[in-house]
């Protein structure tokens, strides 16, 4: 991870307009997410952060704690900051919450095209491919 990154919980209204500007790039521009699929409820209860580098949001995700465990979703990277390590500092900012709050596994549903990054985790696939807002995915989980 570059130095310059810090992951910071959201807390404002302002912090959460731009990990919400971030998911929109991300999933509903680039990916083609339907926008209506993008915002859901679970977003009133989540733990959400944001990766900040240079007084800049560049990415962002969100941790829901359920009796299953802690589900990490929405992880978004701005495309000129990919491959970097902004994505596994949120990641591991994360876990380290989820241990905190009690949370024995972490799950998430992860995009085919990026299964490999969680799997340099520790998370295991589980199950079989399934479609998510017309895009592959497959649960992952790591126990904690």
């Amino acid at each position: 991870m570059p130095p310059a990154v810090e992951i910071v919980p959201v807390r404002s209204a302002d912090q959460m307009a731009l990990a919400y500007a971030i998911r929109r790039r991300v999933f509903i521009e680039e990916q083609g997410v339907p926008a209506e699929l993008e915002l859901d409820q679970d977003d009133l209860s989540a733990l959400h952060v944001l990766a900040v580098a240079d007084g800049q949001s560049i990415g962002c995700a969100r941790m829901m704690l359920r009796p299953d465990g802690a589900k990490i979703g929405r992880m978004a990277v701005l495309a000129d900051r990919r491959g970097r390590g902004v994505g596994r500092a949120v990641l591991l900012h994360l876990l380290t919450a989820a241990r905190q709050y009690g949370a024995k596994r972490a799950y998430l549903h992860a995009q085919i095209a990026v299964e490999g990054f969680y799997l340099k985790s520790g998370f295991q696939p589980v199950g079989k491919v399934f479609d998510e807002a017309g895009i592959p995915h497959r649960k992952m989980i790591l126990p904690l």
